[in-house]
């Protein structure tokens, strides 16, 4: 099974992964109430470290308020406690970590009052979520027929599981018609994002994105804005029409699980040079330092795994001198 390691953190416990189940009839099963997060780890010269593993915590918190959850049973250090633990415990680098809220008793009557609630933690190895190639090459996406949800109907802010459905129907569609991934427009009419990712398109030289009104803020989002402010460009947040992706320079998505992947042709029309652009690729060379462990600038974004053997290394460098 892709998925297996040897432990998973279920409800406070460190289970064999064989272990952890959870009741036919629990309510989030049936009605999509759970909440989610997905976190990567990286291997790096101090061993497995966890991208922004607090700020993904601390959303899926906020999920829970978002939902009209009433008491989380965890503290922040807790579940980030439990995460870097299950890393070590499985003997993971290059990971997937998936943090998993959802209501163990209650909620069969449509409400989430007065429900109890728990959690559970995975990991499993990760391989890249758009393909091999698609670093270099970028990959083929179209506008999905389906669009995406309006932000006081699914509450778009929060990482809802009922909330994936309508991905998985854009997803399924741009699969079957051949593309790799689907582009979703807001109920206006204009661009959204993608089934897993957030959306930017260049032009002239100006990096443009989505308005965070019917989006995910994504952490990958946030962090290639800082990136790419850093390097000089300007990232403007506005509203983007499905014609401007068509004549721009670039477009390029990020997430978690795509990390930064060009879109080379969208609708049958090819973008730009048809490959992955130069702010693109720019960004990717960054982000993928930034992640491995290779960028003292953004070190505040890693949390190492083994945080002794980055002393260890840290000792050696002023020894050194």
């Amino acid at each position: 099974m892709a998925f297996e390691s040897d432990y998973i953190w279920l409800e406070g416990k460190f289970i064999p992964f064989g272990e952890a189940k959870l009741h036919f009839l629990t309510s989030s099963l049936h009605y999509g109430t759970s909440l989610f997060e997905g976190i990567r780890s990286y291997s790096t010269q101090n061993g497995p470290a966890i991208f922004r593993l607090r700020d993904h915590l601390e959303r899926l918190i906020q999920s829970t308020k978002i939902l009209g959850i009433e008491e989380f049973p965890y503290t922040l250090d807790q579940i980030y406690d439990a995460s870097i633990k299950l890393v070590r415990m499985n003997n993971m680098e290059e990971c997937y970590i998936r943090p998993l809220v959802y209501i163990k008793e209650g909620g069969w009557n449509l409400s989430v009052t007065n429900v109890k609630i728990d959690m559970g933690i995975a990991v499993w190895k990760w391989t890249n979520y758009l393909g091999e190639s698609a670093l270099k090459n970028g990959v083929r996406a179209n506008v999905s027929s389906f669009p995406r949800h309006h932000p006081n109907i699914m509450m778009t802010k929060g990482k809802i599981a009922g909330n994936y459905v309508n991905s998985v129907l854009a997803k399924s569609e741009s699969l079957r018609g051949g593309f790799d991934e689907a582009i979703m427009l807001d109920p206006n009419g204009n661009v959204s994002e993608c089934t897993g990712e957030n959306i930017f398109v260049v032009r002239n030289g100006i990096i443009y994105t989505t308005p965070r009104n019917s989006v995910l803020e994504g952490l990958t989002r946030d962090s290639i804005i800082k990136i790419a402010s850093d390097l000089g460009y300007s990232v403007v947040e506005e509203t983007i029409t499905r014609d401007q992706l068509y004549i721009s320079d670039e477009v390029f998505v990020t997430g978690t699980a795509a990390e930064v992947i060009a879109l080379r042709e969208i609708d049958y029309r090819k973008i730009g040079t048809g490959m992955t652009g130069p702010v693109c690729a720019a960004l990717q060379k960054i982000y993928s330092d930034i992640i491995h462990g290779r960028n003292e600038k953004y070190e505040m974004w890693i949390d190492y795994v083994y945080p002794d053997s980055v002393k260890n290394s840290a000792a050696v460098k002023s020894a050194l001198g």
